[in-house]
């Protein structure tokens, strides 16, 4: 999942600056054994606290005793100036200005951020001959601090846009079950009715007028052929199978679960057997595109070559789990068999899925 790895990325390049910090250091306490001690744990306890606060951060909560973990990481973080030679907490500061900028509300934790860079530029004056030395070492308090807040933030929008999009994808799912259920009831609600109206007069005339019976019983018969040509047609799409129609309800059910799709197709006349084999292709391609990747891209094209049309439906999401083809992908085959064809779905380029189908472009003699 997206969220996951960017959560992943993230916690190791926090990780990574913390151990760089750690590395400064115990380097500057490295001249004096008992300095050296103090600093690795006064580090440990720095390094500690801000990676317990941030591992909360990037799933999106705060630690279970917070706000104890923030006040601490500032006590560690400050304490041993007072310890160990002036400039410790030059190297812990911009952990912290990291930490306040993702828990605090952001004009507070700036605000902080700030003192702390007054205080690291007065007290390294003092001690620090090098302006230069001064400056980078403020710096680092902010430009650290802001990195670890960028850093949490991207993790917390991919998970929010990966959560939207999922509800974005239920939501449609959901619209075409309730547009089928429309569709049912307008088209055998009425049919329904005129069978058991005309049932219940055919059975009441039976013995008294057996020829307007049997009149009735053909109308029933009649509206029963039209009740059974109405669930086929809803089955089919909707009214209509065609490749046009279903394209375009597939770049409409597409971006409404935040999929950008693109449609080209050629201008070509084609069998009713080839066009319904092709748009039962787009359909089956575009519930496979919802239910088993993470597209953000789709493409649908045909051209035509050679007496045939080639459609294929290609996007950038991982393809499904290796394994024998669903039933899906065989009903296409077969679809594609029946119309003179042949049918293929396979990865295709860097993480991405192709479903191709070719069906002649004219009826066989």
């Amino acid at each position: 999942m997206l969220s996951t790895s960017a959560r992943r990325v993230a916690g190791g390049l926090i990780a990574a600056v913390s151990v760089a910090y750690t590395v400064i250091a115990l380097l500057y306490f490295l001249h004096s054994p008992l300095y050296g001690a103090g600093a690795g744990l006064a580090i440990a306890a720095v390094v500690g606290t801000h990676l317990l606060n941030m591992r909360a951060g990037l799933r999106g909560e705060r630690p279970s005793r917070y706000p104890l973990t923030l006040v601490l990481q500032a006590v560690v973080t400050y304490l041993p100036d007072f310890l160990l030679p002036g400039g410790w907490s030059a190297v812990a500061a911009p952990m912290l200005a990291g930490t306040l900028l993702v828990f605090l509300p952001l004009r507070w934790g700036t605000a902080l951020v700030g003192l702390m860079m007054v205080y690291e530029g007065v007290g390294l004056s003092m001690i620090v001959p090098v302006p230069v030395i001064v400056a980078f070492y403020v710096v680092t308090v902010p430009t650290t601090g802001a990195m670890t807040y960028a850093l949490v933030r991207f993790v917390r929008v991919a998970a929010d846009l990966e959560q939207a999009r999922a509800e974005l994808a239920d939501a449609a799912v959901l619209k075409e079950r309730l547009r089928i259920s429309r569709d049912l009831h307008d088209g055998l609600g009425r049919s329904l009715t005129a069978i058991a109206l005309k049932g219940d007069l055919a059975s009441r005339l039976m013995d008294r007028d057996p020829a307007s019976a049997r009149t009735e019983v053909g109308e029933l018969v009649r509206v029963a052929r039209e009740a059974a040509q109405d669930v086929r047609q809803v089955a089919r799409g909707y009214r209509a199978m065609s490749l046009t129609g279903e394209v375009n309800r597939a770049v409409a059910l597409l971006e409404s679960s935040g999929i950008g799709c693109q449609a080209h197709l050629a201008d070509v006349a084609l069998p009713r057997r080839s066009e319904e084999a092709l748009a039962w292709a787009v359909r089956e391609a575009v519930t496979n595109v919802l239910r088993h990747s993470r597209a953000t891209t789709c493409t649908i094209t045909t051209s035509a070559s050679g007496g045939a049309v080639r459609l294929e439906v290609a996007n950038d999401g991982s393809p499904p789990e290796p394994g024998p083809p669903g039933g899906g992908l065989t009903g296409l085959a077969e679809r594609a068999a029946q119309a003179g064809g042949v049918c293929t779905a396979a990865p295709a380029g860097a993480g991405g899925f192709l479903l191709s189908m070719e069906v002649p472009a004219e009826s066989p003699a």
